[in-house]
């Protein structure tokens, strides 16, 4: 954890947003002239998807994900959509189990797994895993101890 990052409500700290598109081109074109640093694309085969990870010194970091080879989760977000979508927050916990358990614990807040933890390349094989959380839409959860 980085010095000036405190753990907020279940032990989660943000991290990304993640954009869905069906093209990276436009979205790559938009963040780059708002300065954004664009990595170079990678391929989750686990995920089936492409992510380019966007990041700017003073805005949120930005997950720009495309299809891979075949259908990807993303497919069913874009499915009525023309242009791209942003449909996950992304946070960060150091203990996930300890963040579930605190989920289960509350009552005023539903949670359902839709995506079990796998190891994701963009993040050096760290888990990540899916949740909707209900009234308020898709989560990505990036374990830091569970690698």
């Amino acid at each position: 954890m980085r010095p000036t990052e405190t753990l907020h409500a279940y032990g989660l700290r943000f991290h990304h947003l993640g954009l869905a598109v069906r093209d990276p081109t436009a979205a790559l074109q938009f963040l780059t002239a708002l300065g954004y640093t664009a990595a170079e694309a990678i391929e989750d085969p686990l995920q089936s998807v492409n992510l380019i990870m966007c990041r700017h010194a003073a805005m949120p970091d930005v997950e720009v994900v495309y299809s891979a080879e075949g259908s990807s989760p993303t497919d069913r977000f874009l499915k009525n959509q023309k242009d791209g979508l942003v449909y996950h927050m992304c946070y960060e916990t150091d203990d996930l189990t300890a963040t579930l358990a605190e989920f289960e614990r509350r009552d005023d807040i539903r949670l359902i797994c839709m995506s079990p933890p796998k190891p994701a390349v963009l993040f050096g094989g760290r888990n990540v895993s899916f949740y909707m959380v209900v009234g308020v839409g898709l989560i990505e959860v990036i374990d830091n101890g569970g690698t």
